[in-house]
């Protein structure tokens, strides 16, 4: 059996388009493999920075460096302990925060995406049982959904974090 080419050596990548500034924050996910595929999309979604809070993993634990597959050393990542805190010092200078959550209150992402787009984003996504912490959703300046037709009412945190991540970056 021949090996297959890797494709991440294939062809160089363009940049991220300029605006929106995109950045993600992960509140209190517990699956270090989650947190490997959202290095991964962010890595493909041109994410400058990926802010992991809480009880969620870091590098360079097991689960999160073999999901990454090397996206966690070519995106930028800083852990902090409360995530409430760094939204509010991020919102100061001047991030847009969207919680990502089913929650009544939320906006669909198409609906979302044909309003004026902020010039900074930063896109969170919480806990896969518990969701995002509720004072983080009170500090969100927009609550975003995704539209489900199926029995779930919701996908996998980090499916759902790629379907926003890559919707800004194609249709906001």
């Amino acid at each position: 059996m021949v090996p297959a080419p890797r494709r991440e050596n294939a062809s160089p990548s363009p940049p991220p388009p300029a605006s929106p500034r995109l950045a993600v924050l992960l509140d209190n996910v517990r699956s270090a493999y989650n947190v490997g595929a959202a290095f991964r999309t962010a890595d493909g979604a041109g994410v400058e920075r990926l802010y992991l809070a809480g009880i969620t993993p870091t590098p360079p634990h097991r689960g999160v460096v073999k999901t990454a597959l090397g996206a966690d050393q070519r995106v930028p990542w800083q852990a902090y302990p409360n995530s409430v805190r760094l939204a509010a010092m991020l919102q100061a200078e001047g991030w847009a925060l969207w919680a990502l959550e089913t929650a009544p209150a939320a906006v669909s992402l198409p609906d979302l995406l044909q309003e004026a787009m902020p010039e900074r984003v930063l896109v969170a996504a919480g806990n896969e049982v518990a969701g995002l912490d509720p004072a983080l959703l009170a500090r969100a300046d927009a609550v975003v959904a995704l539209p489900m037709w199926g029995m779930k009412r919701s996908l996998n945190v980090i499916s759902a974090l790629a379907v926003v991540l890559y919707g800004v970056r194609l249709f906001g």
